[in-house]
């Protein structure tokens, strides 16, 4: 069923229902229960956007883990990269853990990229990527996204997580930006 839902000064239309993201999900749980059998993973959920993701996957997985929440903090840095991305929030031993970041969205994929470079300096036997959406047009960077729930068109979204200037995460299915 379509709805429509006014967030702010934008109106937005169901694009993805409830049923259909769960769907997808248990087909990336299934995924992640058999590769990573004997594992015992670390969920690294990055927040805000994936707290509801990671709740329905975790409620999915059938094999011992361990699940953790970090935050990302940008900042300008005097590199020649000029913004620098830490990982905050990380109280685990991550040597020869098999490391899954579970995240709401991968649009340009240079938060991950950079992610992933800053937990490879903890010496983890394995990182993976699980992610709700992708946006692969604007994909920037080479990533190895093993686990993606959808793949979706270069469209602003709200809902089931994801924000509009911090509303609309509690919307249960994600809506697409009537234009």
């Amino acid at each position: 069923m379509m709805s429509v839902v006014k967030i702010k000064d934008k109106t937005f239309k169901t694009s993805i229902p409830e049923s259909k993201i769960l769907e997808s999900i248990k087909v990336v749980a299934d995924r992640i229960n058999k590769d990573m059998e004997g594992k015992n993973p670390l969920f690294l959920a990055v927040l805000n956007g994936s707290f509801i993701f990671a709740a329905d996957l975790m409620r999915m997985i059938t094999i011992p883990c361990q699940i953790s929440f970090v935050k990302l903090a940008s900042y300008e840095g005097t590199t020649s990269t000029g913004k620098i991305t830490e990982v905050i929030g990380i109280n685990e031993d991550l040597a020869n853990r098999h490391v899954v970041i579970v995240e709401d969205i991968v649009d340009t994929g240079l938060t991950m990229k950079r992610m992933i470079e800053t937990l490879g300096t903890r010496n983890p036997a394995s990182v993976d990527i699980c992610t709700l959406l992708v946006k692969p047009e604007k994909l920037q960077v080479e990533l190895d996204i093993k686990y993606a729930a959808m793949s979706i068109p270069n469209q602003f979204i709200v809902g089931y997580g994801l924000d509009y200037d911090q509303e609309g995460r509690g919307l249960r299915d994600i809506y697409t930006i009537v234009e």
